[in-house]
Order: structure tokens, then C-alpha cells, then sequence
């Protein structure tokens, strides 16, 4: 279960959050060093020190004392208040609306409790002097008043500047001067295995300090599939939402945004907001007020080794486009279903996660160039992006199953069944059994496409797994939906 939204009610208030990772350190495990060995120079943001056990023998380990010392007043506390919920009286016995209500008139009588504001907390961090603060989307969003309170116990109503909710990144302004600030590093250097330091507020408790290392970069999440995340092991929990994490270099490389937990509380797995991404969302908010973002217009799946056998592919890789947005930029560019995406501007993409956040990272209007594999060859195609707004960039689904002779009783569509499908052609499944059973096809759904052909009729499906060579691709539509889906002929 992911957890990302602040955690919020009348008595406890908390944020969810993430860490990132960075700095190489050349071994975990040496032998002790002489006592003198250590005496020159002021150390970094964060040194690496020795502890000495038994045996002669020294544990390596990262010593972020300067680092919390330096930046650790730059880091807030971030508390909000929201409107309670109105009551609508319909269901107050007691209300002036109720037609009890003349039978109570001129007496006395306790009113029921009034809703209470909600309250909650999360963390940001000051990135100007002059109060300018960065935060999580879902700890300042909906808020009726912010305030933020710095490590030296000043407190000031904060000013909501830009919520961007997509990338769950927000920046607010506090009016004050001279404040201390962190300095922004570079995520794009981030490497797996590297150490980080978060900052925030867990559970209230505001300015602690938890370390970790990078665990994973890249990674996507249901309902964030345009942010990369930073995935590191740094204990991560309630109120923590907004805070930097730290790089050894003293740097900040990532906004902690979500945890993974099945309780509510840190598990090992938290993910972070690169900050490259969070400051090109900034920029936008403070310049604009709102965020744009490239669109294509495609849905896309990943590749396993079914569907590239299936396509041809020597390798399993790209995004598998399963369908095409009428009139959208993608379909003027002449991009069809079938077609896999191998690269974006000479890009590789190798899993289909990756081509939406490149997508949402440019402008729309900006013009570029796939690399397509269609036809058991490559193909280069120019598109000019348009604008996502609400709408869907390049919106990712994964079959429930994996996948002859097919095991499918089918027939064409009737012209009905097609309008009411939205489609030209296509066979109705209206039994199953053997491999496309195994696979996931069910009746009911509408076979439109076998290794990238339409098909209308039950002669061309058959010719189609006649030429597959032990692997076949069925486009697949069920409601609303268009996936592929690879079937092992025997």
C-alpha cells in the first residue's frame, strides 16, 4: 500500500514522507586507521567517521553532525488548518430545518458539538532569504491558514504561492529577511547505494534528523506517473512530508513525498521527489501559477519477453502503444497501436515508465523525434507535443495476465456492436479455453488487432497465429479499455 497524503484529523496531524540518496563512500569496512591520521582540514557537510570495536577492526560510517548544524535551521515546520466539513442540518433532530423544531421552541437544551477544524503538519525547507519555501502539494493543499514555525520558535502566516498536485510539490512565502537557506544540489548525479539525510518533523516533532542510502531511482507510483522517485531506506513517517533530503555534500537532492506502509508508519520504503523535477515545477508556480505539461496522446504498456517475441523485438524494451487518442499529437504524427516506442529524442526508453515523465517534462508546442519499432524494423517519426492539462500525457496499464491453437470461439461485430464499441471491425470472443484463457482473454472482450494487424474477420485472426512463430500479440478491448495481450501458441 502507498502512502502519500498527509495524515489529517482533529487530534493528530501528520504528512507522509521520502528521502533521497547521495555521495559515494569507497568502503563500508577497513582497519582502523592511526588516531593521527584524521587531523587536517575542516570536514564536510557530513564525514565520514570510525567507530573501533573489538578486534581492531573500524565501521565506516557517515557523521552528518555539520550537516544538521549548517542547514538544519533552514528546514520548517509546516502547520495547516482546514475548514471542518459544513453541517447540512437535514440530519440535526434539533436543527431549524427539523420538523421537530416547534416543539422545542422557548426551552432549553444543549446543541449538538460543533465539527472542529482539521488540523495537520508536514515539513518544507527555505530555498531565498527572503521566506520563499518549498513543500509537499498535499501538506498546504486545501488549507485555510498555514503557518510556519522556524527552528528559532518564530512563527509567520505563510502565503500559498502555487500547488502543483501532479507532482505533489508546492511553494508558499513567508515575509520575513535574511533567513537561513539550503542549497540545491543535483539529482540527475544520484547513484544507488549512495548515503542521505532527511530533516523534518515526524509526528510533530520538529528539526529530527534520519539517514539512510538510495535505494532505487526512477520509480513510478499509482496516481504519480509523471514524477521519477527517489526510492532510499531512510525512516520516513507522518509529518516528515515536505522536508529536503540531503546529499553528503550537504546539497539537496529530493522533496520526501510518500512512504510505502501497510500500518501507516515507516516500513524501509520511502520515495522522494527529485529536486531537479520539484524546481522546474517551482519555477512554473512562481512565474505563472500553474504548471504545463507535454501531452502525446498514447497509451502504453510495458514490454515483457511474450510481447517482444511477439513483435519481433530482440530484446524486451520500450513502451508498447495500445491505443491512440483521436486527432491527438501522437495520431497526427502518423504513431499507430502496435507500435513500440524504443526511444525518445535518441533517448532509449526502456520500460514504458519512463516515457511519460519525459513527455510531462517538456513543453507543449516542443517538437521530437520517436524512435518506433513497427514492422520487425525501426522508424523515426517527428511529433509536436500538445498540452496535458488534466488530460493524460501517455498513460501507462499492465495486463492482470500473461500469456495455441488461440482457444478462442470468436465472431465479427456486428455494425451495432461496433458503433457501440467504437470501432471499425474487431472479433467478439465468445468462448475460451487452452492458451487465451491462460492468458486473461475473456468473453465478452473484443479482439481487435494480432501482432499489430486488424482484424474483421476469423480468416485473418487464423492467418495471423499462422505467421506468429509460436507467439502472438492480441489487441484486446474490454469496455473501455485496449491492452495487449501475448498468447504462446503451441
Amino acid at each position: 500500500m502507498t502512502v502519500g497524503t498527509a495524515v489529517r484529523n482533529p487530534l493528530v496531524a501528520g504528512v507522509l514522507g521520502v528521502v533521497l540518496g547521495a555521495a559515494p563512500l569507497a568502503a563500508l569496512y577497513t582497519v582502523a586507521a592511526p588516531a593521527t591520521a584524521h587531523a587536517q582540514g575542516s570536514p564536510p557537510p557530513a564525514a565520514v567517521t570510525s567507530a573501533e570495536p573489538r578486534g581492531g577492526v573500524a565501521v565506516l560510517l557517515p557523521d552528518f553532525t555539520t550537516l544538521v548544524k549548517k542547514f538544519g535551521p533552514a528546514v520548517v515546520n509546516v502547520r495547516v488548518i482546514e475548514k471542518a466539513p459544513e453541517d447540512q442540518g437535514n440530519d440535526n433532530p434539533f436543527g431549524p430545518n427539523s420538523p421537530f423544531a416547534p416543539f422545542f421552541r422557548g426551552l432549553p437544551f444543549q446543541a449538538p458539538p460543533q465539527e472542529q477544524p482539521i488540523r495537520g503538519e508536514g515539513s518544507g525547507f527555505i530555498i531565498q532569504p527572503d521566506g520563499l519555501i518549498l513543500t509537499n502539494a498535499h501538506v498546504v493543499a486545501g488549507a485555510t491558514r498555514v503557518t510556519v514555525q522556524l527552528t528559532d520558535r518564530r512563527e509567520y502566516t505563510a502565503k500559498v504561492i502555487g500547488v502543483d498536485k501532479t507532482a505533489d510539490v508546492a511553494v508558499i512565502k513567508i515575509a520575513a529577511n535574511n533567513l537561513p537557506t539550503v542549497n540545491l544540489g543535483d539529482s540527475s548525479s544520484l547513484q544507488v547505494g549512495q548515503w542521505v539525510l532527511a530533516i523534518g518533523a515526524p509526528f510533530g516533532f520538529e528539526n529530527s534528523a534520519t539517514a539512510g542510502i538510495v535505494s532505487a531511482k526512477g520509480r513510478t507510483l499509482p496516481d504519480s506517473g509523471y514524477v521519477p522517485f527517489i526510492q532510499t531506506d531512510v525512516p520516513i513517517n507522518p509529518g516528515n512530508s515536505g522536508g529536503p533530503l540531503f546529499n553528503m555534500q550537504g546539497k539537496v537532492i529530493g522533496i520526501n513525498s510518500q512512504i510505502y506502509s501497510r500500518t501507516g508508519g515507516y516500513m524501509g520504503v520511502s520515495f522522494s521527489i527529485p529536486i531537479n523535477v520539484a524546481m522546474q515545477v517551482a519555477h512554473q508556480l512562481m512565474t505563472t501559477g500553474h504548471v504545463e505539461r507535454g501531452k502525446l496522446g498514447v497509451v502504453i504498456q510495458n514490454v515483457d519477453q511474450g510481447l517482444a517475441d511477439s513483435f519481433g523485438l530482440p530484446e524486451p524494451e520500450g513502451a508498447l502503444v495500445s491505443s491512440v487518442e483521436d486527432n491527438g499529437p501522437a495520431a497526427k504524427a502518423g504513431v499507430k497501436s502496435g507500435d513500440v516506442i524504443l526511444a525518445l529524442n535518441g533517448q532509449s526508453i526502456q520500460t514504458s515508465s519512463q516515457l511519460p515523465v519525459r513527455i510531462a517534462s517538456l513543453m507543449p508546442g516542443t517538437a521530437v523525434t520517436l524512435t518506433l519499432w513497427r514492422d520487425h524494423s525501426k522508424r523515426d517519426v517527428s511529433v509536436k507535443l500538445g498540452s496535458m492539462g488534466n488530460e493524460t500525457v501517455a498513460s501507462a496499464q499492465n495486463p492482470q495476465h500473461q500469456g495455441g491453437s488461440l482457444g478462442l470461439a470468436v465472431r465479427p461485430l456486428t455494425g451495432d456492436e461496433q458503433a457501440q464499441a467504437h470501432t471499425h471491425g474487431g472479433l467478439l470472443v465468445e468462448g475460451v479455453s487452452g492458451p487465451s484463457e491462460d492468458a486473461g482473454i475473456q468473453p465478452g472482450d473484443v479482439v481487435l488487432a494480432a501482432n499489430g494487424q486488424r482484424v474483421s474477420t476469423v480468416e485473418q485472426l487464423r492467418s495471423a497465429v499462422e505467421r506468429s512463430r509460436g507467439h502472438v500479440a492480441l489487441l484486446v478491448q474490454r469496455g473501455n479499455t485496449r491492452i495487449f495481450v501475448p498468447v504462446q501458441v503451441p
